[in-house]
């Protein structure tokens, strides 16, 4: 199987759709899917026609992790790291199936929203099998679900359900079996309603102020982000369209 065949690519709209598509493997990540994935993400961001993008996973999980098999043939998994350190400048949510587990779940948390269906199981199960969550698990799930429940998950290794992750503040919906993907192009669909270049400065903002960053730094960052967004076409249109009683023609210019 090749990077094209372990990731279906789709556009609906001003949304992509990036499917992990190893279905008898449980979506576990080798090389094939890593690429695959990451050459994905470099496209969304590169269209201007593409406002957000929705991961998920094809048959019965969303991602199992990291394919362990190939990792003990000493198969190198591709550039897992470069896509989890720095996901997608667009948004990008997350609509979760059956399992997302250790890499999967490090995956599913690189997302900024993330939709999971009854049933689902999250966790991060490396120190099972002698590892840890080096893809981001172990310092992201504590400001996704909280100092005790992240610690409870990276020391056990034992998933939490869909259920749990919505009491936790990790999911912004939670779906019947099967319908994650539909309620996750629906969020999708409402943030491409919104400028694009207003969209990407406040993810960038919400994301920076999740990781601790401090305030003053926060108004710093802001600065160019305002600059850029508020002197755009689109900031000139918005105005324009809601005076007028239409529909924004935004551009992201």
């Amino acid at each position: 199987m090749n990077e094209e065949q372990a990731i279906i690519v789709e556009r609906k709209g001003r949304v992509m759709v990036i499917t992990l598509n190893r279905p008898d493997a449980m979506n576990a990540i080798n090389g094939e899917l890593c690429n695959g994935l990451w050459n994905a993400i470099k496209e969304l961001d590169a269209d201007d026609s593409l406002v957000a993008g929705v991961i998920t996973g094809n048959g019965r999980a969303f991602c199992a992790g990291m394919d362990l098999k190939a990792f003990a043939r000493g198969e190198d998994i591709g550039p897992l790291s470069e896509f989890v350190r720095t996901g997608a400048t667009k948004p990008l949510i997350a609509a979760v199936n059956g399992f997302a587990l250790a890499g999967g779940c490090e995956i599913m948390l690189t997302c900024d929203l993330i939709v999971a269906s009854k049933g689902a199981k999250i966790g991060i199960r490396e120190v099972k099998v002698g590892l840890f969550a080096a893809a981001g698990g172990v310092f992201r799930l504590p400001a996704r679900v909280g100092y005790a429940k992240a610690m409870e998950m990276a020391l056990t290794g034992e998933p939490i359900t869909a259920e749990e992750a919505l009491d936790a503040g990790l999911l912004s919906a939670l779906t019947e079996p099967g319908e994650a993907l539909d309620a996750a192009l629906a969020l999708a669909a409402r943030i491409a309603e919104n400028a694009p270049l207003a969209v990407v400065a406040s993810k960038t903002l919400v994301r920076a102020a999740s990781m601790g960053i401090e305030e003053d730094k926060l108004w710093e960052m802001q600065v160019p982000l305002q600059k850029k967004v508020f002197s755009s076409n689109d900031a000139k249109e918005g105005p324009v369209a809601f005076a007028e009683k239409r529909a924004p023609n935004w551009t992201g210019s």
